[in-house]
């Protein structure tokens, strides 16, 4: 009986500490973030940058505009697109949305993924609050 409930204890504690170690990653992994004004200077020193908006087609084509050269994937579709950015993997992806909640999730799920995504806090809502430039465009 003894040794039955120290086995458990002792897996209990690995399992504990493993999970611990999990979640101290996707903290740091969500953490990730840059101001608009950080995204718009890294833009300026690094032409490799990629730009994702998670919004839906009906945002990037409304008045709040989109980033020049963005690409979007909806939040909702990402998982299923994830191929479609591997050809990103090695670059730093700076993802957006309307004020940074659907784009934090979405870095996550990259930087889980092995990317390297930071998100823009925010959003485009804070990026136009600052007048920098957007484009309006109806069509991805």
């Amino acid at each position: 009986m003894k040794t039955k409930t120290i086995i458990t204890v002792a897996i209990g504690t690995i399992f504990l500490g493993v999970m611990g170690w999990v979640i101290a990653l996707r903290i740091q992994e969500s953490e990730r973030t840059m101001t608009p004004g950080e995204v718009e200077s890294l833009r300026v020193s690094d032409s490799t940058v990629v730009l994702l908006d998670v919004r839906t087609p009906q945002e990037w084509g409304s008045d709040t505009g989109h980033l020049k050269g963005a690409l979007l994937v909806p939040i909702q579709d990402l998982e299923q697109r994830i191929g479609d950015l591997e050809v990103y993997r090695h670059r730093t992806i700076i993802v957006y949305c309307r004020t940074g909640n659907r784009s934090g999730r979405a870095a996550g799920i990259l930087n889980g993924r092995g990317f390297t995504a930071y998100n823009m806090v925010g959003g485009i809502a804070r990026w136009n609050a600052e007048h920098r430039a957007t484009e309006k465009e109806n069509q991805p």
